[in-house]
């Protein structure tokens, strides 16, 4: 579906509430009262404990994930258990239910009981990354802000109830399967081959309005993302910047979902990583980071390792505006693995332009599934 197409079927901008009252949404979060409509998602009490990571989360996220499953009724696991194959893998993507129909596999979140949501809850805390604002606590916020779409009045057809949740094979020791997570401007794919997570992208993280407040607590989880870049953009030089700009606009992200998987651009563009200086070097590794960190932190460390030993010829560009505060200002790192992309997407539910950013690997998308 084009973007053109998801806008003409779009409701009218309405103004967004103020605060909503949410605390028992996410206990401890400090919120409000829960709308009645609104099931209990706990907030995990190793989130935040780094050091409680295991080595490898392969096989804690297959344990979850059984049990996710225990939970559920034959219906809803029907639902849920689909074929692993590149097919389903690339159904992804990050409109809302409503502008999809069916394209996104999976069971709906709006069928599970407070139950499910828990079991669910504990497997996206196994299978992502345990530092603020990243891995899971990020999730957990994109969640909160389509729950504050929806429930302040902005939006029909958003909040946490509509998304979806698949296993494309059975979570095994053995085999590949993957787990794939979705919905308004979110998509997790976490691939598993033998028990070991051997991929984590296409991983979209999309947010309107960048910053949100409920309660009194404020919310920004892609301000990290966002200001890694911008930090990066604005340490080039006049000679580094007219490198890296592309001299021409960007009306959507390139690798988006229903772009041709497999086929990234054959030709880097930009001021190359071996020109750069040490600082700004450094400066690429944290934006780099940003969207690494999601993963568990030794699958992390592994991708980061990896993704620093190609920085002489990974390449930084961007359109636009460095601030990256203006409608189709764009920014991207490519290497010979990785590829991230941002870009300020058009105002929808607020009067602030939304960034939009993508992180894919030309080795590992979908684990390495290409058939």
């Amino acid at each position: 579906m084009s973007r053109s197409t998801a806008r003409r079927l779009r409701p009218a901008r309405v103004a967004i509430a103020g605060a909503l009252l949410l605390t028992t949404l996410f206990p401890g979060s400090a919120l409000g009262a829960q709308p009645a409509a609104l099931s209990p998602l706990p907030a995990d009490p190793t989130v935040f404990a780094p050091s409680r990571q295991p080595a490898q989360s392969g096989a804690a996220v297959i344990k979850r994930a059984q049990e996710f499953l225990a939970a559920l009724s034959a219906e809803q696991r029907s639902k849920v258990v689909l074929d692993h194959s590149l097919a389903n893998a690339t159904r992804w993507h990050t409109y809302p239910e409503w502008a999809l129909g069916d394209l996104r596999p999976g069971l709906s979140t709006g069928t599970l009981s407070d139950v499910q949501w828990k079991a669910l809850h504990s497997l996206l805390s196994a299978a992502l990354g345990r530092t603020a604002n990243e891995g899971y606590d990020e999730v957990r916020q994109h969640l909160l802000n389509d729950d504050y779409l929806s429930f302040g009045g902005t939006r029909e057809g958003y909040g946490r109830n509509n998304y979806k949740i698949a296993f494309l094979g059975a979570p095994a020791a053995k085999g590949k399967w993957e787990l794939q997570f979705g919905g308004h401007q979110l998509a997790i794919a976490n691939t598993y081959q033998d028990g070991r997570l051997v991929g984590a992208t296409p991983s979209f993280r999309g947010i309107e309005p960048q910053t949100f407040t409920l309660d009194g607590v404020t919310y920004e989880p892609e301000r990290q993302e966002w200001s890694a870049f911008v930090a990066l953009l604005g340490s080039l030089d006049q000679r580094r910047l007219r490198a890296a700009d592309l001299h021409r606009s960007f009306e959507d992200l390139v690798m988006f979902p229903g772009a041709a998987n497999w086929s990234f651009p054959s030709r880097p563009e930009g001021v190359r990583g071996a020109a750069l200086t040490p600082q700004q070097r450094k400066l690429v590794l944290n934006a780099i980071s940003r969207y690494v960190d999601d993963m568990p932190a030794a699958e992390a460390a592994a991708f980061m390792s990896a993704y620093a030993c190609d920085l002489n010829d990974t390449y930084v560009s961007f359109a636009g505006s460095k601030s990256l505060m203006n409608i189709g200002d764009y920014v991207r790192i490519d290497g010979p693995r990785v590829w991230i992309e941002l870009r300020m997407d058009e105002p929808y539910s607020t009067d602030e332009t939304a960034p939009h950013s993508l992180w894919r690997d030309k080795v590992s998308d979908y684990g390495g599934t290409r058939s």
